[in-house]
């Protein structure tokens, strides 16, 4: 398993509200363990070790254990648009700012927004989900070209709140 497939993984799981995840394979093992609140997750991956017939010309390796941890995200650098609030991604997907590829985005730069008004579309698995504002404001700056992919806890808007 690649190292961006645990971090997706361990995303997942944070989202879903699961407090306990196994995964096991062939050569690996990865346990997730979340808090019953919100909090950060424990990740434990440990490396299988394939026993091996004990011989003369071939010593037998032991594979180290392994412990993971979600990466740390640092917070940006202040400049000028620490006076805004961010919107972010609260999934993995692809980003779509309009309902259609005829239709007119649900929101624009310049325009106010409210809380529950709907910012844009995120796709995961087939799924079109929208995404709600949760602040009232002006949206300063769309952060994401339409119809790519995003990661959780991308930003995805700045908003001047008002």
């Amino acid at each position: 398993m690649k190292l961006n497939e645990i971090q997706d993984l361990i995303k997942f799981v944070a989202k879903s509200g699961v407090s306990e995840v196994e995964v096991e394979t062939k050569d690996i093992k990865i346990i997730i363990k979340t808090p019953a609140g919100k909090g950060k997750e424990q990740t434990i991956v440990q490396q299988i070790a394939q026993p091996m017939m004990q011989t003369m010309a071939a010593p037998v390796v032991q594979q180290p254990v392994v412990e993971a941890k979600a990466p740390e995200v640092k917070p940006p650098a202040p400049s000028e648009d620490a006076k805004y609030v961010t919107i972010k991604s609260p999934m993995i997907g692809t980003f779509y700012r309009a309902p259609g590829a005829d239709k007119p985005p649900f929101i624009n730069v310049g325009d106010e927004i409210t809380p529950g008004k709907t910012v844009c579309i995120i796709e995961a698995m087939k799924l079109f989900n929208e995404i709600e504002s949760d602040i009232k404001g002006k949206i300063v700056k769309v952060l994401v070209n339409d119809a790519t992919p995003v990661e959780y806890d991308q930003p995805l808007f700045l908003v001047d709140p008002s």
